[in-house]
C-alpha cells in the first residue's frame, strides 16, 4: 500500500504580506482536495491485502487436507496389525508390514544361548604372595575391593588403618588395641584369621574403614574368625605386568603385545596398559564378544555378544594375555540355536537368536521372542485404529477449510441495520473452492472391483450435515465397514486409477498446486494492489506539479500586489508633501 507524504511549504516562507491572503494554506487545501480519491484507493488496498491473507490461510488448510488424503491412500495403513501371545512368560511377539491375521502356535524346545569361555579359576596370586604380611601394603593389596582408610572395631576397640600400612602393621594394631586378647595372622588358605580365648565381636555402626568386609571377616560368636574365602584378586587397574596374576602378563618385551579374538586383533602394552584397558578395548572392538572379571570366583569370563551355534576363536599373537588370564585353557560352552516347531509341524526349525523372524519361520510380518521353553500361541489381528484416526483427521481438515470459507463469506448487520459484507462475500474463487471440494470429497467412486456397497464416503460413515459444507464421521458405521469389508474400504481409498484419493488429490492440485486457482487469484489480488500503488504515485506526481504551478502563480500575484502597493505609497507621500 502506497504511503502519501503531504509536507507543507517551507516554514521560512511567509505568504500574503502584500496581498493579505495566506495562499500557502490555499495551496495545501487544493492539494488535499485533489488527493481525495486516495482515501478510497487505500481502503481498497487494505481489503485486497486482507483477501490475499485469507487465501493464504485457505491454501494452508488445503495443504493439511492434502496430507490427510495422502495418508488415507497409503496401503500400509490398511495392513496394520496387533498381536498378543497366550503366555507372555514363554514368548512375546511383534508384527510388521505383511502380517496376516490368524493364530500361530509355537513349540519351543530349546532356547538359543551364546558361546562362552570360563577362564581358569584362582587366576590371581595370593594376597600375600611370599607369605610375609609385612611385604604387602594394604592400600595396593589385591583385595576384591580397595580398602578405605579409617577405623574399624574389634571387641569394642577401634583400630586405625592407613592406606600406607602393611598388613603386618594392621595385625599389630589389632593386638595393641585389644591388649593382645585378639591376634591376627595370615593363613595358608589366603585368608586372615583372628584368634581369641573368648568370643570375638567385630564391627560397629561408627566404623569408617571397610577392612573387615574386604577381608571377609564376619561374626560367628566364637573366638576363631577366618576369612570366608581366598582374598587375593587380580589388580585390574594396575599395569598388566603388575596385575597380580599367577602367571605375569608379558607383551613380548617390546610393548607390542597382540591377541586375536574372532579374527580381530587387539594390541596392548604390558607397562602402560591395565587389565581394564585391554578388556575395554576388547569389548568395544568388532570381535563381537564381552570379557569381564568374575571377582567371586577369581577368573575371567568371555562370551559372544550374540546367541547361536557359533564358536569363539582365541589366539595370543605376541605376549601371553589370553594365556595369563586363563582364557586359552578355560572351559568352553558351545552356543546353541533356538529349536522350535510351528503349528504342530513335524519339521524342527532353528534360529540363531531367541527371536523367531519371518526369515526363519516363513510367517510373513510376525516375529516372536522366546523367553522360555514351552508352547505359546501368537494371535494376529487387524488394527484398524489407524484408519479411524486418519479419517477423523481428514474430516477435521476438511471442515477447517469449509468453515473458514463460510465465515469469511458470511454477511452481517451493523447497528443501523445495514448489511455488511464479509471479506470474501461474492468472491467467485472462494465459492468455487467450497463447491468443488465438496463435490470431489463426496462424489461416487467407480473403481474396478468395488461393490455397490462401497461407492461413496457415506459407506464408511462420512456424511454431510445438510445445513453447511461440513461433514461428520459416524465411527460406528466405519467400524462395521472395517470389520466386514476391510479390503473394499482399502480399495475405495487407495485404487491408483479411479479411487477416491486419486480424484480428490487431482482436484487439490488444481485448486492449490503451483499453478492452481488460489495461486492465480492471489497473483491477481497482488496485481490490483500494485496497480493502485501506481495510481497513487501518479496522482502524487500530478499534485506536486500542480502545487508548484500554484505557488508560482501566487508568488507572481504577490509580487504584483507588492509593486502596486509601493506605487500607491509613493503617490500618497508625493501628494502629502505637495510635490505633485
Amino acid at each position: 500500500m502506497a504511503t502519501v507524504s503531504t509536507a507543507p511549504p517551507p516554514t521560512s516562507q511567509i505568504t500574503g504580506l502584500a496581498s493579505g491572503l495566506d495562499w500557502s494554506t490555499v495551496i495545501q487545501e487544493l492539494a488535499n482536495a485533489e488527493r481525495t480519491p486516495e482515501t478510497q484507493w487505500q481502503a481498497t488496498q487494505a481489503t485486497l491485502t486482507q483477501q490475499n491473507t485469507a487465501f493464504g490461510t485457505i491454501s494452508s488448510y488445503l495443504n493439511n487436507l492434502k496430507s490427510a488424503v495422502t495418508a488415507l491412500q497409503s496401503s500400509t495403513l490398511y495392513g496394520a496389525t496387533t498381536v498378543s501371545t497366550s503366555d507372555a512368560t514363554t514368548g512375546t511377539a511383534t508384527t510388521a508390514s505383511g502380517a496376516v491375521p490368524g493364530s500361530y502356535s509355537f513349540d519351543i524346545t530349546q532356547l538359543a544361548t551364546a558361546a562362552s569361555i570360563a577362564g581358569t579359576g584362582n587366576i590371581s596370586q595370593k594376597l600375600v604372595p611370599d607369605g610375609i604380611p609385612a611385604d604387602v601394603t594394604v592400600g595396593t593389596a589385591g583385595f576384591t575391593t580397595p580398602v578405605t582408610e579409617g577405623t574399624f572395631t574389634i571387641n569394642g576397640a577401634q583400630v586405625t588403618l592407613s592406606a600406607t600400612d602393611s598388613l603386618q602393621n594392621v595385625f599389630d594394631n589389632i593386638a595393641k588395641v585389644t591388649n593382645n586378647t585378639v591376634t591376627a595372622t595370615y593363613n595358608s588358605a589366603d585368608g586372615i584369621t583372628l584368634t581369641s580365648t573368648s568370643a570375638i565381636t567385630l564391627g560397629s555402626a561408627a566404623d569408617t574403614s571397610n577392612f573387615l568386609q574386604v577381608a571377609q571377616l564376619y561374626n560367628n560368636s566364637t573366638g576363631l574368625v577366618s576369612s570366608t574365602g581366598a582374598l587375593g584378586r587380580a589388580k585390574l587397574n594396575s599395569s598388566l605386568a603388575e596385575a597380580g596374576l599367577t602367571t605375569p602378563i608379558t607383551d613380548g618385551g617390546a610393548g607390542a603385545g597382540a591377541l586375536t579374538i574372532n579374527g580381530v586383533t587387539i594390541n596392548y602394552n604390558a607397562t602402560t596398559d591395565s587389565v581394564t584397558d585391554v578388556m575395554n578395548r576388547i569389548n568395544s572392538s568388532t570381535a563381537g564378544v564381552t570379557v569381564r572379571y568374575d571377582t567371586l570366583n577369581n577368573r575371567f569370563l568371555l562370551a559372544n555378544n550374540t546367541t547361536g551355534s557359533v564358536g569363539i576363536s582365541l589366539k595370543d599373537n605376541t605376549g601371553n594375555f589370553l594365556g595369563a588370564t586363563g582364557l586359552l585353557t578355560g572351559a568352553t560352552t558351545s552356543g546353541k540355536n533356538l529349536l522350535y516347531t510351528v503349528n504342530g509341524g513335524a519339521q524342527q526349525l532353528q534360529s540363531q537368536s531367541n527371536t523367531i523372524t519371518p526369515d526363519s519361520s516363513t510367517i510373513p510380518g510376525l516375529s516372536l521372542t522366546a523367553l522360555a521353553t514351552g508352547s505359546v500361541t501368537a494371535t494376529v489381528a487387524s488394527d484398524t485404529s489407524g484408519i479411524t484416526s486418519a479419517l477423523q483427521t481428514f474430516v477435521t481438515d476438511y471442515n477447517n477449510v469449509q468453515s473458514y470459507i463460510t465465515t469469511q463469506s458470511a454477511t452481517s448487520t451493523d447497528s443501523s441495520g445495514n448489511i455488511v459484507p464479509g471479506l470474501l462475500t461474492g468472491d467467485l474463487t472462494a465459492n468455487e473452492i467450497a463447491q468443488n471440494l465438496r463435490s470431489a470429497s463426496l462424489s461416487q467412486v467407480s473403481a474396478s472391483g468395488l461393490t455397490s456397497a462401497m461407492s461413496e464416503v457415506a459407506d464408511v460413515g462420512i456424511t454431510s450435515n445438510g445445513q453447511t459444507n461440513t461433514i461428520t464421521l459416524n465411527t460406528a458405521a466405519l467400524a462395521t465397514a472395517l470389520t466386514n469389508n476391510l479390503s473394499q474400504v482399502q480399495k475405495f481409498f487407495t485404487d491408483t486409477t479411479s479411487g477416491w484419493g486419486v480424484g480428490l488429490t487431482n482436484y487439490l492440485a488444481t485448486a492449490n498446486g503451483a499453478n492452481g486457482s488460489i495461486q492465480a487469484h492471489e497473483a491477481s489480488l497482488t496485481a490490483q494492489n500494485q496497480a493502485i500503488n501506481t495510481q497513487i504515485t501518479n496522482l502524487e506526481t500530478k499534485i506536486t506539479s500542480d502545487s508548484a504551478n500554484w505557488t508560482t502563480e501566487f508568488s507572481n500575484m504577490e509580487a504584483a500586489e507588492s509593486k502596486t502597493n509601493q506605487e500607491l505609497t509613493f503617490l500618497s507621500q508625493s501628494v502629502t508633501s505637495g510635490s505633485l
